[in-house]
């Protein structure tokens, strides 16, 4: 297992329970943002309940952008790398496979990686700024 595999899934795993332990507590915060605002919202309320939409739709759009991206990329690198190996003096040195089976697994990685980090980047940042402002 290569160093650099094993980095991103760790990066990637690290991003996850992060997201799982910090997500509740920004929904929590929010919730109670808006039971405490009642029915006339203040107008800072109102600017924090239109941010929590219109970032939803921005994580959304800049992660679907992000992993298309890198599973273009990587599409590219594997049909380069395929093409290669079936030319002489390329075409002994590996097998195509095994080949492959790596790079698919690489790009699930990368994929997975590209598309949560918009949303792990906007979580970690609303949260220590909901913290700040109690």
């Amino acid at each position: 297992m290569s160093s650099r595999r094993v980095r991103k899934s760790n990066v990637l795993a690290t991003q996850a329970v992060e997201l799982a332990f910090t997500v509740p507590q920004v929904v929590a915060h929010r919730m109670m943002r808006i039971a405490f605002a009642g029915l006339s919202p203040s107008l800072h309320d109102r600017r924090e309940f239109y941010l929590m939409g219109a970032e939803k739709f921005a994580a959304f759009y800049e992660s679907w952008n992000a992993m298309a991206l890198e599973a273009f990329t990587a599409n590219i690198t594997l049909s380069v790398s395929l093409l290669l190996l079936y030319f002489p003096p390329w075409s002994a040195a590996r097998n195509p496979s095994r080949f492959a089976s790596r790079h698919f697994r690489r790009t699930t990685l990368a994929v997975l990686a590209q598309g949560t980090a918009p949303f792990h980047r906007r979580v970690m940042a609303n949260a220590g700024r909901l913290r700040r402002g109690r």
